[in-house]
């Protein structure tokens, strides 16, 4: 049953921005949320969001909840927020969802994309979003690499340090697709670890750059050793694309 929980889909560019969550010294996507959610209903909330995005990090389609007194409707919720959020942070739908619904906890996996420009020269436009590298790779060998990471395993070998908790995750999809001069690295999984994505690109680009073998990769994998992948690549080429659920938020969307 649908209560004053409030569900939005929103897409930021991470660029100026020192994560998705809080901090005391550092602007932050939450932080502009709840600074615009203050101006349109006056009420002083706390949102929660479904996947933690480091600085930097871009969000085509995060997910944020919140528990609101307002009788605003949900449409006010879109076109109110925009009104209020700086231009790299857009609201582009609102849901009503059941008072239980936990954004992060109920969701069954998220999907990130790495986007890597392939070039020998700068792209002024498209670098924001990517992460360049000059030499010709080879695609045959990254998709090789690429299928090892598919299913369950424990993906200790792609944090930098241990922190006490499973760094067990079940991955849906891990393929490189290659579009002229650019590159997409798409992964789906339950969760992520930190930094799990980036220090997958930074080990990937040395098996498509001929420093390391699939083997070698397949290696980093089994030894469940932290700091063997990466380097970490950079933030700028890391979207989150999509949270997945197990059914869609009630209501119609704003």
């Amino acid at each position: 049953m649908a209560g004053n929980k409030i569900v939005l889909i929103i897409e930021y560019d991470g660029t100026n921005y020192g994560g998705s969550q809080w901090q005391a010294n550092a602007p932050t996507i939450q932080g502009e949320l709840e600074k615009a959610l203050k101006k349109l209903s006056g009420e002083n909330l706390r949102v929660k969001m479904a996947s933690r995005t480091d600085a930097g990090v871009h969000a085509r389609g995060q997910v944020v909840g919140f528990g609101t007194g307002s009788a605003l409707p949900l449409k006010a919720f879109v076109e109110g927020m925009n009104h209020y959020l700086p231009r790299d942070i857009a609201v582009k739908e609102a849901f009503r969802a059941p008072d239980s619904l936990d954004v992060r906890r109920s969701a069954t996996s998220r999907e990130y994309r790495y986007c890597i420009l392939n070039s020998p020269t700068r792209s002024p436009l498209r670098e924001a979003f990517a992460y360049r590298v000059s030499g010709k790779l080879d695609i045959g060998a990254l998709q090789g690499a690429c299928r090892a990471l598919i299913g369950r395993h424990d993906f200790a070998s792609f944090v930098m340090a241990a922190t006490g908790r499973s760094t067990v995750r079940h991955v849906m999809k891990a393929e490189i697709a290659e579009q002229d001069d650019m590159l997409f690295f798409d992964m789906i999984a339950n969760s992520f670890l930190p930094h799990q994505v980036r220090n997958t690109v930074g080990a990937l680009l040395k098996v498509g750059q001929g420093r390391m073998t699939v083997t070698e990769f397949n290696r980093i994998l089994e030894a469940k050793t932290p700091g063997l992948a990466g380097p970490t690549a950079p933030a700028a080429g890391l979207c989150l694309v999509r949270v997945n659920y197990p059914s869609l938020f009630e209501g119609e969307a704003a």
